[in-house]
């Protein structure tokens, strides 16, 4: 669908009537655009606003990329953006509309929808999408209003009648639901979508034979979606035929592998068929998606117990147990595992309150605890199946289908070249630093400036321009030679005059360069102890001594947080927060000699967050993000702060301007967080 949109915007001549160099800018960034490369076009964009920042249109297009990035916040600000300097552009709205059904707001999406079609009222996408919202809200009578006035416009659009049956599915019509499925599949019956519409209703009927009829046709229209894998093995699994279930759910999670109700489903049927090992496999997945399902729990345990892990067995029927102390099964399957280990007053413990729970059923004795409600709804249920949101544990031998809520129209955007997709660690970007050589980027292009280290570059005192970066790239083996070199040099003229602190400080660079860090903190504190007002000397002493502290965290095998007491393998030294508190200090005189020196307050933010505290680093990101408004690296890191304090909308505002303007990672953050806000 926003393919659709994006070609039909990218074909319209360019109304810009600036300069020619604006209109170039623009031909590239709509070109890049088309092409997929969101984040570079989002580039391109960024420039013509600065140009010219009363035109809609980069507004409206960067929106459109930044919704192919999953960034739906930022697209409907753009969209904001372009709305108010053009507000009869129907793709703003449509664009708009979609960014806000991403984030559940269906009432601004519907606005939108309506606001647009008053412009365009043929237009089907507009149709086709206020119809998907009136039905997420559940408001199916307006749902069905929509796709009437829709047929009249397009009486053979065959997506219409498929979302009209589903409608009528939800108001439980299941004869003019089947009628608009089989009318879809007249109208287009290469269309693998109507047989899989009506393959869902012959479930539901119970016609097993019929469904898997139908799921066959569909599969063999769309052989790579594993849904219709999926349901065509509960049809088949209805009629006993639990090799071929288990063929269409490998078949399933070989398209999709990480697919819940494939693994689960699966589990059963080996465990089924005395396949238990690879049972095993698969319950050991569903738990590392959910930990906390009870029900894959227990079936672990059975499987465990049945290859001899009874150990593992009674830890699996435990955490069962207490999370639900009044299942009858969970002790009963304990204590014979609790046998099998010579465990024989735990299996007297667990017998005696299995003996005493059926006491009191006889009496008619019953207890508050939430899991008696659980495991006594639908006690006479004969059916095979369950729902996944089903808690009642006396099902946990039953096929899973999904809930309803779960079979809903769902709005995908499945494009190559999503940045987003790509898993990235969420972590800070790095410190800045003072150096001679950056890694290129394709996408940030930014030359970070300071008006005194200009100032030091012009005196020439440098062998190379020394650059402003957190980008800094490794030596060759050649640069480590020139800088060895360089460091011979230098110690001949601090031999010749000890006095010069810029001396000190290019040799320090050296050998910060080539990592000696020890000899590196030495030159800059001589720096500074010759001229306490030079700056850089204590910025990098900030940076090395960070460094290296880290260093030795990785060396004492520590990953994450600030080490309280933590030995050094090969230092024996301890690493902590009095140590980066040092580090702090450099970087407070930094700041108090130069205020205008945004870096230093991004430095010290960093620092702080590492200590934990966040508040105090929120403040110097802001500092940095007032000192310059397009500071990347600064909203990133204030996002990820905010989204630790909990703030996670504030985040993914901040992770969404850091996306603007370059940094790729955070789109891949703003979609997992997105996802996991509620």
């Amino acid at each position: 669908m926003i393919k659709k949109i994006l070609t039909a915007f990218l074909l319209l001549p360019t109304l810009l009537c600036a300069q020619i160099n604006t209109e170039r800018v623009m031909t590239i960034a709509r070109n890049a655009l088309y092409f997929e490369d969101y984040v570079l076009s989002i580039q391109y964009f960024n420039q013509v606003i600065n140009a010219k920042p009363y035109l809609y249109e980069p507004y409206f297009f960067r929106g459109l990329a930044k919704i192919n990035l999953d960034d739906f916040q930022g697209a409907e600000a753009d969209c904001d953006a372009a709305i108010d300097r053009n507000p009869f552009v129907v793709g703003a709205y449509q664009i708009r509309g979609l960014a806000r059904i991403r984030q559940n707001n269906y009432n601004g999406a519907i606005e939108d929808y309506q606001t647009a079609l008053k412009y365009d009222p043929e237009n089907l996408v507009l149709w086709h999408n206020l119809s998907l919202c009136h039905m997420q809200k559940e408001d199916y009578d307006a749902a069905k209003e929509d796709l009437g006035k829709l047929l009249k416009i397009a009486p053979r659009y065959t997506r219409a009648y498929l979302m009209r049956g589903e409608v009528s599915l939800k108001q439980k019509d299941t004869i003019q639901a089947l009628n608009d499925f089989e009318t879809a599949i007249d109208m287009d019956r290469y269309d693998p979508d109507g047989w899989s519409a009506r393959a869902i209703v012959r479930l539901q009927q119970g016609k097993y034979t019929d469904a898997e009829s139908d799921l066959d046709q569909a599969i063999h229209l769309s052989a790579k979606n594993a849904g219709n894998y999926i349901n065509r093995a509960l049809a088949r699994f209805h009629q006993n035929n639990l090799r071929g279930a288990m063929s269409d759910y490998d078949l399933a999670l070989d398209i999709d592998p990480n697919n819940f109700l494939g693994h689960y489903n699966r589990g059963l049927l080996r465990a089924q068929v005395g396949d238990d090992n690879r049972a095993l496999e698969d319950f050991d997945f569903v738990l590392k998606v959910e930990p906390d399902n009870m029900m894959a729990t227990f079936n672990r345990g059975l499987l465990r117990a049945q290859t001899g892990d009874y150990r593992g067995a009674i830890s699996d029927y435990s955490k069962v147990i207490d999370e639900y102390p009044n299942f009858m099964a969970g002790y009963y399957q304990r204590a014979e595992a609790r046998k099998k280990i010579g465990d024989r007053k735990g299996a007297e413990e667990d017998e005696f309150k299995i003996m005493k729970m059926q006491i009191d059923k006889r009496n008619g004795v019953t207890t508050s605890d939430k899991d008696v409600a659980d495991n006594n709804q639908d006690n006479e249920d004969t059916s095979k199946t369950r729902k996944k949101s089903d808690k009642n544990m006396e099902n946990y031998r039953k096929i899973v289908i999904a809930d309803d809520s779960e079979e809903d129209q769902k709005y995908k955007s499945d494009y190559r070249g999503r940045v987003q997709d790509r898993n990235v660690a969420v972590k800070m970007e790095p410190m800045y630093a003072l150096t001679y050589y950056e890694k290129s980027s394709e996408v940030k292009r930014i030359v970070h400036f300071h008006k005194y280290i200009e100032e030091l570059n012009h005196e020439k005192i440098f062998p190379k321009p020394l650059r402003i970066t957190n980008m800094e790239a490794p030596l060759t083996e050649e640069q480590v030679k020139f800088h060895f070199a360089l460091i011979d040099t230098h110690t001949s003229d601090i031999v010749s005059n000890d006095k010069d602190a810029k001396k000190r400080f290019l040799r320090g660079l050296d050998f910060y360069l080539v990592q000696d860090f020890a000899s590196s903190i030495d030159d800059f504190t001589q720096s500074i102890l010759l001229d306490d007002k030079f700056f850089p000397a204590y910025f990098m002493r900030s940076l090395v001594r960070y460094k290296q502290l880290e260093y030795k965290k990785a060396e004492a095998g520590l990953t994450e947080g600030v080490p309280g007491a933590s030995v050094d393998s090969k230092n024996q030294a301890e690493v902590t927060a009095l140590d980066y508190d040092i580090v702090r200090k450099d970087l407070d005189h930094v700041i108090q000699l130069a205020p205008d020196f945004v870096y230093g307050y991004y430095n010290r933010a960093n620092v702080l967050s590492l200590l934990k505290d966040y508040r105090g680093a929120l403040v110097d990101y802001d500092k940095a993000i007032e000192l310059n408004k397009d500071f990347a690296e600064a909203y990133f890191n204030r996002g990820l702060t905010h989204i630790f304090l909990g703030n996670n909308k504030q985040g993914i505002t901040d992770l969404s301007k850091a996306g603007e303007l370059g940094i790729v990672s955070a789109y891949n953050i703003i979609k997992r967080f997105t996802n996991t806000r509620e």
